[in-house]
């Protein structure tokens, strides 16, 4: 029984349609149960049947207002999944991808960046546009949860996410394996998108929304970029600049990969 209460505890509910689709597709997670809402049109959850049962995961139907409650959440679409609490990666692993897939490392790092509608917006895009791998600190940063991989559209559970407990410590390693780390930053001293080819071994830095880069993880960055501007806002949503300059570094590789 108590191993039983432990299992429930780790469990989470992931709810909406795409969300749930690519969790089935991924292999981050146990699958525990999928729940469908009685009387839904069989044909438009179709591809999310499919998957479940080439994962043998056991499906479930129940009312919308019982899916409602497990998720705590009126907009599940319909449809709930149980699984496992997120896997995380670590750093070797996602310098092996690159290795593996012969290209130059391609990394997003994360410093402090905070909202799950922005972290999952950023690591959507990251996912698009093949980065290798997603580098977190652990300590005052938020865990992939259910919502921020509902606002990545699942992207979560393709990509490679490591925790460390020192971000400018990670930079510095990053940095003796020969991965020139960029910072996304309006400093004085940024140099503008464009003048930096970023067709090289790179991990791009993006900050909190409103305080940017700590001091000393712009201080160890090789060097800083700024999207220029022409309009009167000063700035771009971090999530929205932190994409542009993940497609620009896509761009200088050719968007190597591209379907």
């Amino acid at each position: 029984m108590l191993a039983t209460f432990i299992w429930l505890t780790m469990s989470e509910m992931l709810i909406r349609r795409n969300t749930v689709l690519e969790t089935l597709r991924g292999s981050k997670r146990e699958l525990i149960s999928l729940w469908v809402q009685e009387g839904l049109n069989r044909k438009e959850i179709n591809p999310l049947l499919t998957a479940a049962r080439t994962r043998r995961v056991p499906i479930k139907v129940a009312s919308k207002q019982k899916i409602g409650q497990m998720a705590k959440d009126s907009r599940h679409q319909g449809v709930l999944l149980e699984v496992s609490s997120y896997v995380y990666s670590d750093v070797d692993e996602i310098l092996a991808l690159a290795a593996l897939r012969e290209e130059q490392p391609f990394l997003l790092l994360l410093d402090l960046l905070h909202g799950p509608q922005n972290i999952g917006s950023l690591l959507r895009t990251a996912e698009s546009c093949g980065v290798h791998g997603v580098i977190v600190q652990d300590r005052r940063a938020p865990d992939i949860t259910p919502a921020v991989t509902q606002y990545s559209a699942g992207a979560t559970e393709h990509l490679l996410v490591a925790q460390v407990t020192n971000l400018v410590k990670t930079i510095n390693l990053l940095q003796e394996e020969d991965i020139w780390v960029a910072g996304l930053d309006v400093d004085p001293t940024s140099r503008r998108l464009g003048e930096v080819d970023l067709a090289i071994p790179l991990a791009i830095v993006v900050g909190h929304e409103g305080s940017g880069l700590r001091r000393l993880v712009r201080e160890n960055c090789d060097f800083l970029l700024h999207l220029p501007m022409r309009g009167h806002m000063e700035s771009l949503n971090a999530a929205v600049a932190g994409s542009i300059l993940l497609y620009a570094a896509w761009q200088a590789r050719d968007f190597t990969g591209a379907k």
